[in-house]
């Protein structure tokens, strides 16, 4: 089944956290939390603004993004599990391109 989200929605799948912390411990499936991480697998075209005009996005499929502990609505296609949301939902975008660097 193809899937194209529309306006300012992207579809987004969750990339897994790491199984052990830093000092080894292994954590249970039971234990964990949902990841707010994930890759963006499709975009819609943009919101438009009050004069009519397409407001492009400023993320694309393909982009790793930092998002909130409860943003989108959780999907199944084709038996893979997605997470539809807004554009406004994502906190940050993950990469190499220059941006702010943080301290960790």
């Amino acid at each position: 089944m193809h899937f194209r989200p529309l306006h300012d929605r992207i579809v987004v799948r969750r990339i897994d956290a790491e199984e052990k912390t830093v000092g080894g411990i292994i954590i249970p499936d039971t234990a964990k939390e949902k990841p707010m991480e994930g890759e963006i697998v499709a975009a819609g075209p943009g919101s438009r603004d009050s004069k009519g005009q397409l407001v492009a996005l400023e993320v694309e499929a393909g982009d790793r993004i930092l998002f909130g502990k409860w943003s989108g609505t959780e999907v199944k296609i084709d038996g893979e599990e997605f997470l539809i949301m807004k554009e406004g939902d994502v906190m940050g975008v993950l990469g190499n391109k220059p941006s702010l660097r943080c301290a960790a």
